[in-house]
């Protein structure tokens, strides 16, 4: 078979394959679905959590902050370490190893209570006072045999005023020593200057920096993963240097926004029966990069 072929599939990841003849309806929704990319730092940081959650309880448990630019993959890890540890159902109760909660962007001891309750799926009560909302949540969670505590946006600590992140900060410090279990904080670089701000938080958090993506052998691996992962009929050939460095460009440096790039190119490719991502799909993507749309926002607004 010559190479381009579209009935030589080899150039696609076994999943891919399977399909890459269906209607392309079908290969669209594929496309467009969320998929998981183990690339090296991605897989470093899910190890770390699985050693989080491995550990026995004791009284000062290690803690993990996940830092990367918004957009960056730090909602992925979180998402794919929660799925490999889902709820497990008992008769009397509901198993949590992995609780994920987001920040609210008004930090108050109060409203993340709430919110943990509500990610515990409790019923919440309105105009409870602070000390039995804080007793409720204490047990539930001991009930749930949660086991890793995650929080994600934890930059909006940052929101409050001195006394309220103060407050806040103490109460990471206190759930930690309560619970005995290892806390992980997710969010831009934002959070660990919130975590910096106190010196015994910032000696129990354990910084794990995801950066933006530079174009070298690493890259090129990613985006050869990523054109294994599209189910189209032609080889896509994306780890050129020359494709690296423009479609990093592009994309600004972060996996998500390269993630998009990538898949309006896949569903452009399907479309136009170009059936490989390449400078003409590229051109064809419905994709404007974070300065483009800033740009387009600002001129809206003018």
């Amino acid at each position: 078979m010559e190479i381009g072929d579209p009935e030589d599939l080899s150039h696609l990841h076994e999943a891919a394959r399977r399909v890459a003849r269906p209607p392309a309806a079908e290969r669209l929704a594929y496309v467009r679905a969320d998929r998981w990319i183990g690339y090296t730092r991605a897989t470093q940081a899910v190890a770390r959590l699985e050693e989080l959650l491995a550990r026995p309880a004791k009284q000062r448990m290690p803690n993990l902050l996940l830092i990367g630019s918004t957009n960056n993959g730090k909602s992925m890890i979180v998402e794919k370490f929660r799925r490999t540890h889902p709820p497990v159902p008992h008769p009397d109760r509901e198993e949590i190893p992995v609780l994920v909660v987001q920040m609210p962007s008004d930090p108050k001891v109060a409203r993340f209570y709430t919110a943990l309750l509500s990610a515990l799926g409790a019923p919440l009560r309105p105009r409870q006072v602070l000390p039995v909302l804080e007793q409720l949540t204490l047990r539930l969670l001991r009930e749930s045999g949660v086991r890793v505590l995650v929080i994600d946006e934890l930059h909006n600590a940052l929101a409050g005023r001195g006394d309220a992140r103060r407050e806040f900060l103490n109460l990471l410090r206190f759930l930690g020593n309560e619970l005995r279990i290892p806390l992980v904080g997710v969010g831009t670089r934002d959070a660990y200057l919130a975590v910096r701000s106190d010196d015994q938080l910032e000696n129990r958090f354990a910084p794990f920096v995801l950066p933006r993506w530079e174009p070298d052998a690493e890259a090129g691996a990613l985006l050869a993963s990523f054109a294994a992962a599209f189910p189209l009929r032609r080889r896509s050939h994306l780890a050129t240097p020359e494709m690296v460095e423009y479609l990093l460009a592009r994309s600004e440096g972060t996996i998500g926004e390269l993630a998009a790039l990538l898949t309006d190119a896949g569903v452009a490719a399907i479309e136009s029966g170009e059936e490989a991502i390449n400078q003409r799909t590229l051109l064809m993507a419905d994709y404007a990069g974070p300065t483009e749309r800033r740009r387009l926002f600002e001129r809206e607004l003018a």
